[in-house]
C-alpha cells in the first residue's frame, strides 16, 4: 500500500514543488493551504504522515500540531525556516516527530519522511507477546501501549520506541550513538539533541519526579537504561 503524505502549507509554489518531489519518491501526496483543512483530513484518516509548515494564516503551525496530537498520533515532521533552539524545542514539545529548517533539499526532506515511516512502523518479529513491566510502568511493545498504575499514558510514536527500545534492553545501558540508531536511523547519527529531548519528554509522562527519575535512569558519559 502506498504511504500517503499530507503537506500543510499555504506557499502554493513550495506545495506544488514537495507534491512533485514527494510523488517522484512513490508516495502518495495530499495538500492543504491551512491547518482547519489539514485536521479534518487527517480526522478522516486520509494521511500517513504530516509534513507541516509553521507560518500559515487562521491556525499556525504550533497550533495546528497540538490539535493533530489530540486527535491522532500520526507522525508529523515541522517544516520552518526558523532555526533557533527555542523554536525546535516547542516543535519537540507539540509532539513532532522530526525537524527540519528551510532551505533544505528535496532529497533530504526525502530521506526524513522515509525514516520518520520507517521507525514508528518497525515492529521486530517474535513469537510470543511482549510486555515489559517496571513496578507501576507497563509497556506493551506489541499492542503499542503503555500504562502507569493501570492508567494508559499518552506517547508520541518516537517516544513510544525509544520506551520501547530501552525496554526490550532492560538494565543495559543504551549510548546515545545506539538510541539514534535504533530509534531514528542512521540518517541521524550525531543528532543526540534528538536523544536528551525525548528521554526529556518521556520523563515528563512516565516518572513522579522527572527530576530524580525512578524508570528512566542516567548513566553519565554512557546513556540511559530502563531499570536496573
Amino acid at each position: 500500500m502506498t504511504d500517503r503524505i499530507l503537506v500543510i502549507d499555504d506557499d502554493l509554489t513550495l506545495l506544488d514543488l514537495l507534491k512533485q518531489s514527494l510523488e517522484k519518491a512513490g508516495y502518495k501526496v495530499l495538500t492543504a493551504t491551512n491547518g482547519i483543512d489539514g485536521l479534518q483530513m487527517v480526522y478522516k484518516g486520509k494521511a500517513d504522515l504530516v509534513v507541516l509548515d509553521v507560518t500559515m494564516p487562521r491556525m499556525d503551525g504550533w497550533e495546528t500540531c497540538n490539535r493533530l496530537r489530540e486527535i491522532s498520533d500520526v507522525p508529523i515532521i515541522m517544516l520552518t525556516a526558523k532555526d533557533k533552539e527555542a523554536d525546535a524545542l516547542k516543535g519537540f514539545q507539540c509532539g513532532v516527530d522530526d525537524y527540519v529548517t528551510k532551505p533544505f533539499s528535496f532529497s533530504e526532506l526525502t530521506a526524513r519522511v522515509k525514516a520518520v515511516l520507517l521507525r514508528t512502523r518497525r515492529a521486530p518479529p517474535h513469537k510470543q507477546r511482549r510486555v515489559y513491566v517496571f513496578d507501576q510502568l507497563v509497556v506493551d511493545a506489541d499492542n503499542s501501549q503503555v500504562t502507569l498504575r493501570g492508567k494508559p499514558v499518552s506517547l508520541t510514536p518516537t517516544e513510544f520506541q525509544l520506551l520501547r527500545t530501552l525496554a526490550e534492553n532492560a538494565g543495559r545501558i543504551l549510548s546515545h550513538e545506539q538510541l539514534l540508531s535504533q530509534v531514528w536511523g542512521p540518517e541521524y547519527v550525531g543528532e543526540t539533541g534528538y536523544v536528551k529531548r525525548y528521554i526529556w519528554y518521556l520523563r515528563q509522562k512516565i516518572e513522579d519526579d522527572p527530576g530524580d527519575p525512578q524508570y528512566i535512569l542516567t548513566e553519565r558519559g554512557f546513556g540511559y537504561k530502563l531499570g536496573d
